[in-house]
């Protein structure tokens, strides 16, 4: 079959010489066994490709367009599980700024029954007290603080290999990391808490 593709292209060769030997240009007046042939390479061609090329295009096609759908339900079902997880996460973060409010609450409660007691002092004790809440609550605020930025960072690496698929360099892994924490917000966090302290 494919010895046919020659023999033609010989044969249309000989045609169009042979048109253009009467003194005429063989696209203007064509003969007729050069529009036989013609048509016969273009079955031919048309007919190869239809049984070779054609079904090995559409089944690559069809594995690719499988592919992208694959990806595309893994990325919906990743971006699923991270909103999730940053939901999870606000929670926390706002049950550990409950938990400040509570130490300030305490911390005060104990500085004016220390105050009742005794004037000059309770203003020493409480004063003190007051202090050490205000750094317990720092330090436990920039504890809070450093354990999210580490989970969220995880977390962002995790859902960044899962949806590309393929383990990230450090320096990569640094950028990102620096680019997800710039986005979030720690500031709401510490001021709420110092800010009730003062």
């Amino acid at each position: 079959m494919l010895d046919v593709l020659p023999t033609a292209t010989t044969f249309i060769l000989a045609a169009t010489e042979g048109a253009e030997e009467e003194g005429g240009s063989f696209l203007v007046t064509p003969s007729w066994g050069l529009m036989l042939w013609t048509l016969i390479a273009f079955g031919s061609t048309m007919f190869i490709l239809w049984k070779l090329a054609f079904p090995k295009i559409a089944e690559a096609l069809d594995k690719r367009q499988q592919v992208i759908e694959e990806s595309i339900e893994h990325a919906e079902r990743t971006k699923a599980e991270a909103d999730v997880i940053l939901a999870e996460y606000r929670q926390r973060l706002a049950e550990a700024r409950v938990q400040a409010e509570d130490i300030v609450a305490r911390a005060r409660k104990a500085g004016e029954q220390a105050e009742a007691d005794s004037l000059g002092k309770a203003r020493e004790q409480r004063e003190e007290l007051l202090e050490q809440t205000k750094r317990d609550i720092d330090a436990e605020t920039r504890r809070a603080i450093q354990d999210i930025r580490r989970e969220v960072a995880d977390l962002t690496i995790l859902a960044t290999e899962k949806i590309t698929r393929k383990t990230l360099s450090a320096d990569d892994q640094q950028k990102l990391v620096e680019e997800a924490l710039a986005e979030l917000d720690f500031t709401a966090l510490t001021g709420t808490a110092t800010g009730e302290g003062s």
